[in-house]
């Protein structure tokens, strides 16, 4: 018996297909057709250079090649203007100079012959009436030009090669010049990080992770339910806090008052008074798990996210929700907040990251760029700039629009977390337990760590959930699938000389989508 598919299932099953059959050829570059790139540099001849096609080509240039046609590979034919007339040089200045800097100009050496009456005629023609008058007033051939055109015969080479500059009267277009690629600019340098702390005490992976305010301590939420508090100078346990009844998913500490916000698989989102180390609130409403929070830098506001689509603004002290966040189509992975606009940005499995309007509570712009499900996002502390992290690429955005900026190719995983620091050193973690580290401007991977798992964890127990930098960033706390902890710092002894930069100005290829 046949079974029978959705149209959906069907159309996305044929699309596979087709990617599939085709994606070797993906990023191939399509021949050059001799024929119509022939058409296509006679037609750009034409429309960029008819008034100046019918000048006089070199002499010494067509002794060399013998055709009369070298001075225009493309076929044009000589304009009447030229019959019966002997050529002559095209003219730039009135004086003849030589062929380089410091040739004593002679009968052999010098470029230019002076025009004849009749070549200067059908040049003044050629030449708009305000160049004609510009030229008029123009004695010699500047040192800039004679250093420019050094050993250079003008019209000597076809138009398509990167030194062929058609010109009349001093005036260059290079609308023919093969465009150089942009290159990558160099990279700041950064020390390598190093680990130097390992912290056990949780007995399942490690989800979330947060710095206080007050750089004393962090905090941690677990997959064993618990919530627990360190000491962050030496890493001994200070707390641990019970309460939710399933995985904790999302950690945060309150700049503005002395609570702690968490939440979890268990729908529920809590507010710790960290003097009384009790829940104080709940705020109800999701409708499946929660799986991120963020506290609003100015105003007593609290953004959770749940995979059941949406994401929820609270008022923190009267429990009240806000606003109702809906529009994505899938979990809404990660949420974060900012004082200007657009002061909130989620990141879903449905491959949109969406910017939105906190006033109105809707979407201010959408984001599709991304394949693959958006898991991390991340905001630049200084520059209006963020980033998301996806398995097909980190893209970088600039606010308020969410212009894109660039992609950070390499980390071929599933991207769980991103964090930046001031200095424009961007982490990544993913789901396999490597952390690629990043120079912000240009984007250069500048190291790739994979730390070895707790000694008797699985191999496969190598993941990274959360990270973030202390305040003073100078340590990078990552929270971690073997149940651990660890704690990275830059390594004081690097140095650019015993770490250079391993960098080349490679052609930047760089796509949109």
């Amino acid at each position: 018996e046949v079974q029978k598919h959705s149209v959906h299932t069907l159309v996305f099953r044929s699309l596979k297909r087709t990617h599939d059959m085709f994606v070797a050829d993906n990023a191939k570059p399509i021949p050059l057709d001799e024929e119509s790139h022939k058409v296509k540099m006679a037609v750009k001849l034409r429309t960029e250079y008819g008034s100046v096609l019918h000048m006089p080509t070199l002499k010494e240039n067509m002794r060399e090649k013998g055709s009369p046609n070298t001075g225009d590979p493309y076929g044009h034919k000589q304009y009447s203007g030229n019959q019966g007339q002997e050529l002559e040089y095209m003219v730039t200045g009135t004086h003849p100079y030589p062929s380089g800097p410091g040739v004593a100009l002679t009968a052999d050496t010098k470029v230019q012959r002076m025009p004849s009456e009749s070549a200067a005629q059908s040049l003044a023609v050629a030449l708009p009436s305000s160049q004609s008058r510009l030229d008029a007033n123009r004695t010699a051939a500047g040192v800039g030009d004679i250093y420019r055109h050094a050993g250079i015969s003008e019209r000597s080479q076809p138009p398509g090669m990167s030194v062929a500059m058609v010109e009349a009267g001093g005036n260059k277009n290079s609308a023919l010049v093969p465009k150089k690629a942009p290159t990558m600019p160099k990279p700041q340098w950064h020390p390598p990080w190093k680990l130097y702390r390992v912290i056990s005490g949780h007995l399942g992976w490690v989800r979330c992770i947060a710095v206080e305010p007050g750089n004393q301590w962090f905090v941690t939420g677990s997959a064993d339910r618990t919530i627990k508090i360190w000491d962050l100078a030496s890493g001994k346990l200070k707390l641990s806090l019970t309460g939710h009844i399933s995985t904790v998913r999302g950690v945060i500490v309150s700049a503005r008052s002395p609570y702690l916000f968490s939440c979890g698989e268990d729908k529920q989102v809590k507010c710790w008074d960290l003097e009384y180390n009790k829940v104080i609130r709940h705020y109800h409403g999701h409708l499946s798990a929660v799986y991120g929070l963020d506290l609003h830098p100015t105003i007593d506001v609290l953004v959770t996210c749940s995979r059941d689509s949406t994401a929820r603004i609270w008022d923190v002290r009267t429990k009240a929700s806000v606003h109702t966040l809906s529009g994505h189509t899938n979990a809404v992975a990660t949420v974060k907040c900012q004082a200007a606009e657009p002061q909130i940005i989620t990141g879903s499995h449905d491959t949109t990251i969406r910017l939105w309007d906190l006033v109105a509570g809707k979407t201010r712009v959408t984001l599709t760029n991304h394949k693959k499900s958006v898991r991390a996002v991340v905001l630049h502390p200084r520059h209006y700039t963020f980033a998301s992290g996806s398995p097909d690429n980190i893209k970088q955005w600039k606010f308020p629009d969410g212009n894109f900026i660039q992609n950070l190719s390499g980390h071929n995983a599933i991207i769980n977390t991103l964090a930046v620091n001031s200095d424009g050193v961007l982490v990544s973690g993913a789901d396999n337990g490597t952390m690629h580290l990043w120079d912000w401007r240009t984007g250069y991977n500048f190291q790739r760590v994979h730390a070895a798992v707790q000694p008797g964890s699985l191999d496969s127990e190598s993941g990274i959930f959360a990270c973030v930098f202390d305040q003073s960033e100078s340590r990078l706390l990552t929270a971690e699938a073997d149940k651990t902890i660890k704690v990275y710092k830059e390594d004081d002894t690097a140095t650019e000389e015993t770490h250079p930069v391993s960098w080349k100005p490679e052609i930047i290829k760089r796509k949109r989508f």
